[in-house]
């Protein structure tokens, strides 16, 4: 059995897990949400690295495979490598250090989710704060454009809503909770207030509320993005009345009309807020390792994703140096997928242009990117049988042990020898 164990599921990375272990096997998780127990106890890990001739797949062995990575890497022209936030921070450097050898893109999902919240905190800063503060202080909660129970099932319980806290002991009657979304989601139904705003009329419901709490309520319309203006000036009210408020905002701002505009607009409503009382805001992100994919992108490349070092020198452009976008337009030759599956959440058009590529997957598990993959090199599974750092959706490091030997290279070992072998390689053709 092992206890107090963190589960590498979602940005929550809670580390109070349990485990119960039979001959390399998880039999039980205790504390763990349904989410985290199929993580922990997912069969059908893969062993063998496997690549494709023709149409069929043949087995080899890893030093084949690692060769064979290599030599698609250092002869590709655009190498791209996109994901990583399923994996350590450690990989991560590695990663970046192969990119930086070979002049390839390196990027992450948050290009396709928190990205455009980057970018508004890149422009007005960020007034974070730990969960731990919320769990202690925050007596009115919202949560804008997400819905935790069922992307992030225990952070309702753990850290925020239904918590007790140091100044919260009553937990949930000590707490007001307000949820503003375009429909009315599992997180809608607990709420004290659920605000159902037109789809795209975040960014005007943001400014709107900044009106009301600058003490200019004469010009605000009947109705701003289909709420009513009685509406606006009681949830106004009640966020000037709160002694700490927390804001967690979605993909449903990120990823709708208004972009990072949405984020900026809410971040500069937390500023006006902060001069009455206290806030925060804290962006709910999805992967367990993706913030830790920001903090070490930004560290050891200067910027959070879409790292591009083919100029020689480290270049960022989102829209431009973006995976998604550099598939669409059909400049890469070579991509490694690790830490997350394209096959299952890319535009076709850009899958498509996987299967016509030399695409390399790193993954415990089959995955729909192996169907459009030259090679899949199977690795040890982050919290199972590899350790690691990882980052808490508000920036926490938090070390991420293995709960059994399985035998299996990390995606660490195998993208060590991977750069080894490229500078080889590289050595051998000068």
């Amino acid at each position: 059995m092992i206890k107090n164990h963190a589960c590498p599921l979602c940005g929550c990375l809670c580390d109070d897990i349990e485990l119960h272990i039979k001959d390399g096997i998880v039999t039980d998780v205790v504390n763990g949400c349904l989410l985290s127990s199929g993580k922990f106890r997912s069969p059908g890990r893969m062993v063998t690295p496997i690549h494709r001739e023709g149409n069929e797949w043949k087995e080899t062995d890893f030093d084949t495979a690692i060769r064979m990575a290599a030599e698609m890497f250092a002869a590709a022209k655009r190498p791209l490598f996109y994901g990583w936030s399923g994996t350590s921070t450690e990989a991560m450097h590695i990663g970046l250090e192969i990119a930086e050898e070979i002049g390839a893109v390196m990027d992450n999902c948050s290009s396709e989710c928190h990205g455009p919240t980057i970018m508004a905190v890149q422009e007005v800063g960020h007034p974070g704060c730990t969960l731990g503060q919320v769990k202690n202080r925050a007596d009115v909660i919202v949560y804008w454009g997400c819905n935790p129970i069922a992307a992030h099932p225990r952070h309702l319980s753990r850290y925020s809503t239904y918590s007790t806290g140091a100044f919260r002991p009553e937990g949930r009657a000590d707490r007001t909770v307000i949820v503003v979304d375009i429909r009315e989601s599992e997180t809608a139904k607990l709420a004290d207030i659920f605000i159902q705003v037109k789809p795209g009329g975040d960014y005007a419901l943001f400014n709107a509320l900044r009106a009301i709490v600058r003490g200019e309520r004469d010009v605000i319309p009947d109705t701003v993005a289909g709420v009513e203006r009685s509406v606006l000036f009681k949830t106004a009210d009640i966020l000037l009345n709160a002694k700490f408020g927390s804001f967690f905002t979605g993909i449903g701002l990120t990823q709708s009309r208004g972009k990072y505009k949405n984020v900026r607009a809410g971040i500069e409503l937390v500023d006006e807020l902060n001069r009455h009382t206290k806030y925060t805001l804290t962006p709910l992100r999805g992967h367990w390792n993706v913030d830790g994919t920001n903090q070490m992108f930004s560290l050891a490349a200067g910027y959070p994703y879409a790292v591009d070092y083919s100029r020689g020198i480290v270049h960022y452009n989102p829209g431009e140096t973006s995976g998604v976008d550099i598939l669409a337009k059909h400049e890469a030759d070579a991509v490694l997928i690790i830490g997350t599956d394209l096959g299952a959440h890319f535009p076709r058009e850009t899958v498509a242009h996987l299967a016509r590529i030399n695409t390399i997957v790193l993954d415990p598990f089959i995955s729909l990117s192996t169907a459009v993959a030259k090679l899949h090199i199977p690795v040890a599974s982050v919290g199972l049988d590899a350790e690691g750092t990882a980052y808490r959706l508000d920036g926490v490091p938090i070390h991420v042990k293995k709960a059994f030997n399985s035998g299996m290279p990390s995606d660490e070992v195998i993208l060590s020898r991977i750069l080894d072998e490229i500078r080889k390689i590289k050595a051998e053709q000068k």
